[in-house]
């Protein structure tokens, strides 16, 4: 039986040492590092420049694994565990884990990219920035969220399922390098109390997964 406290919080806080900031312009080079290595299909640098200067619905994050100052203590665990609230310099001399983002639009948060670095996959951080753009999207007022994900991405679709994302549609040749289908993935509405308690509890369960110790063990590799 899961327990209901959230007395690991903040040793998890003091321990894992994470940052999101919104995604600035001087991030771009390392964003590109990470796209190239992950997407068969990367984006062009200029199409995120696009983003980050041109487009008013684009709402990107980066994350970082370094110390941080002591948030404000009347934010929720949660946030100063993600410090998405929190505004930094333009460049951050720590190496990039990695990065996602959605446009908001109307009342809906389509995702348009989330990628971790190579190395550091399998360790809950592609988990984390999802809860980080979920979360995001639900304070700038978006009510549900979408996204298109290649029918072979076994991997994405069960990180998907895990936040209760379902297909409501296909798009046929989506993927310009090799004709692949796209799934149309989509949330239940955020206002559901039953949406909103499997996401404290997949919260919860995430805190529990993210090992400081292999995160340090990580960036090592390098």
């Amino acid at each position: 039986m899961k327990t209901t406290t959230h007395f690991s919080l903040d040793k998890a806080l003091a321990a894992l040492h994470l940052a999101v900031e919104p995604l600035r312009p001087a991030h771009i080079a390392a964003v590109m590092d990470i796209e190239r290595e992950a997407f068969s299909l990367p984006w062009p640098e200029r199409a995120y420049r696009h983003e980050l200067t041109q487009n008013d619905f684009a709402h990107y994050y980066a994350l970082f694994r370094r110390p941080v100052a002591q948030p404000p203590v009347s934010l929720s665990a949660w946030q100063r565990l993600c410090q998405v609230v929190l505004r930094w310099p333009d460049a951050s001399p720590d190496p990039m884990l990695g990065y996602a983002g959605f446009w908001l639009m109307y009342d809906e948060a389509h995702i348009s990219t989330l990628a971790v670095r190579a190395e550091c996959r399998r360790h809950g951080l592609g988990e984390l920035l999802l809860v980080v753009l979920l979360e995001e999207a639900q304070r700038l007022g978006a009510l549900r969220a979408t996204l298109e994900v290649r029918v072979s991405n076994a991997a994405a679709q069960s990180l998907y399922a895990k936040y209760h994302f379902e297909q409501v549609g296909c798009r046929k040749a989506y993927y310009n390098d090799n004709r692949e289908d796209a799934l149309i993935l989509t949330t239940p509405d955020f206002a559901s109390p039953v949406y909103q308690d499997l996401l404290e509890d997949r919260r919860r369960d995430l805190l529990q997964r993210l090992d400081p110790t292999l995160l340090d063990k990580i960036l090592q590799m390098n």
